[in-house]
């Protein structure tokens, strides 16, 4: 690989999940030259562990962060129009369990939660019969009344991966696999090295670096960057349990236990139920994280406390755990920790700023206020501009996905429509890249799992930095839910058989 000593870029990123990927793709846009670096893959860790949801934090209410909520609401419509391939609507529904509050507190609340900010695309929260209404089949007689409020859903790690392409698109130069190693800072610049196993240093310079490494953020700052903080992060564990399909309806519960946890129900996949989260502090390795069986017998409670159908650990299919890097309040428990987000600058010589907490959900705002305190540094004074931009692939005509997903069945009527309906939803309008000349399923090379050609294969390392099987099944895509055990080996062997060519 080159080395890019003798290049001066604008702005450094270490850090590729949402929040670097997300701030790379705003400095680009705005014409700054532009350096992403990863330590492994874009989403590895915290930003593909998510809920998977676009999301104001309605129990946040309950602690009056009225000023995140608020924001996070105003976020949802923005994000879904950018991306509907991949962000969409969904209805929740909220079982009333009068022990742990009043009917009329979640009215209020609801109330707040319609009103804090305008929508286009969400409709209203309603209070719902139980006994009558679809969701109730599967609960437990004893739930008579719910509620239905509307929030977003969002495949995570495509998001993170649409952000980065779009930074790239812009002129940004993306290194995945890459851990900055070392940063020495002079008046005007940095000097950075960033490392890969196996491969010579690659060193390169910066007029300012963004501390965007998430759970590693005080570590990067003290041991790398040789700097010191006042802000400090809380890491917390977050798991989730994937079982089969508890229900046949399109909408998704949230359910309170008696500790005032929330752990959320959702459909996943199709033939799927997604259930999480869990708060547990956390003092490991966050590139190393699984979820307990303690949490796994938790999350089990708390869904046999409101369905009908129980579940135990043997129903589990698949799980993940992250760790989020929450800004310390000093709160008494994990699951009160804010999740607002803090932006540090230190511009004692070249400037340097370290991103503390956030969320998902409000990403593209911590971006622009990020380059609200670096543009005038770099003296770039152009305005903010992805409020009103789509994500690669999300050009769709009135961002209606069913419409769009109509036309592909005659312009690709040689798909077969599960196959269809999984690239339009990955891909958006980028279909037309990965299928450029294609008029068959041969034309897709040869499938090296059921439902996996080459060619996208192919596309995803080409276009999307995937290089191990697990970037493609897991983060790229879910097929590793959907396939027989050992097919993540046989990728894996099919990858080390088929190298990628240079150009």
């Amino acid at each position: 690989m080159r080395d890019d000593a003798d290049r001066l870029f604008d702005l450094l990123v270490v850090g590729g999940g949402i929040n670097g990927a997300g701030i790379a793709r705003d400095a680009a846009g705005r014409g700054l030259s532009v350096a992403l670096c990863e330590q492994h893959d874009f989403a590895a860790h915290t930003s593909s562990a998510s809920t998977k949801l676009i999301h104001g934090g309605l129990r946040y209410l309950e602690h009056f962060e009225l000023r995140l909520v608020s924001k996070a609401l105003q976020e949802r419509e923005v994000l879904i129009a950018s991306a509907p391939h991949i962000m969409w609507p969904l209805r929740f529904v909220m079982p009333h369990a009068p022990h742990l509050r009043p009917e009329w507190m979640i009215r209020i609340g609801l109330f707040l939660y319609d009103h804090l900010a305008r929508r286009r695309y969400l409709p209203d929260s309603r209070r719902i019969d139980l006994r009558r209404h679809a969701a109730g089949n599967v609960l437990a007689s004893r739930y008579r009344t719910g509620f239905v409020y509307s929030d977003g859903w969002v495949d995570d790690a495509r998001l993170v991966l649409l952000n980065v392409k779009d930074a790239a698109e812009r002129g940004a130069t993306v290194f995945a696999h890459r851990r900055c190693e070392q940063l020495t800072r002079g008046a005007d610049e940095w000097q950075a090295t960033l490392g890969a196993p196996g491969q010579p240093p690659l060193r390169l310079r910066a007029r300012a670096v963004v501390n965007a490494t998430g759970p590693w953020v005080g570590e990067f700052l003290r041991n790398t960057a040789e700097l010191q903080s006042s802000a400090q992060v809380r890491l917390v564990k977050g798991s989730h349990i994937v079982v089969r399909r508890l229900f046949a309806h399109s909408y998704a519960y949230i359910f309170q236990g008696k500790d005032q946890r929330i752990v959320f129900a959702i459909p996943y996949e199709q033939e799927f139920t997604l259930i999480g989260t869990t708060d547990v502090e956390f003092a490991g390795d966050p590139a190393v994280v699984q979820i307990s069986t303690e949490e796994i017998d938790y999350l089990c409670r708390m869904v046999n406390d409101y369905f009908t159908q129980q579940i135990s650990r043997s129903d589990v299919i698949w799980s993940y755990a992250g760790v989020r890097p929450l800004l310390d309040d000093a709160a008494g428990n994990a699951s009160s920790v804010t999740r607002d987000y803090r932006l540090e600058l230190d511009d004692a010589a070249a400037p340097l700023l370290s991103v503390f907490g956030g969320k998902l959900t409000t990403y593209r705002r911590l971006a622009e206020d990020a380059l609200a305190e670096l543009a005038p540094l770099l003296g770039n004074s152009a305005r903010p501009w992805t409020a009103a931009a789509t994500l690669p692939g999300g050009d769709l005509p009135r961002a209606d996905f069913g419409r769009f997903l109509r036309s592909l069945r005659t312009r690709y009527r040689w798909l077969p429509a599960p196959l269809r309906r999984r690239y339009a939803r990955a891909y958006g309008s980028r279909i037309a890249a990965l299928l450029a000349g294609a008029t068959s399923l041969d034309d897709l090379g040869s499938e090296v799992l059921p439902g996996l050609y080459a060619r996208e294969i192919d596309y995803l390392r080409r276009e999307e930095w995937a290089v191990s099987a697990a970037d493609i099944l897991w983060r790229r895509s879910k097929l590793g839910l959907h396939l027989p055990v050992g097919s993540e080996i046989l990728l894996s062997q099919w990858l080390n058989a088929h190298p990628v060519t240079a150009d």
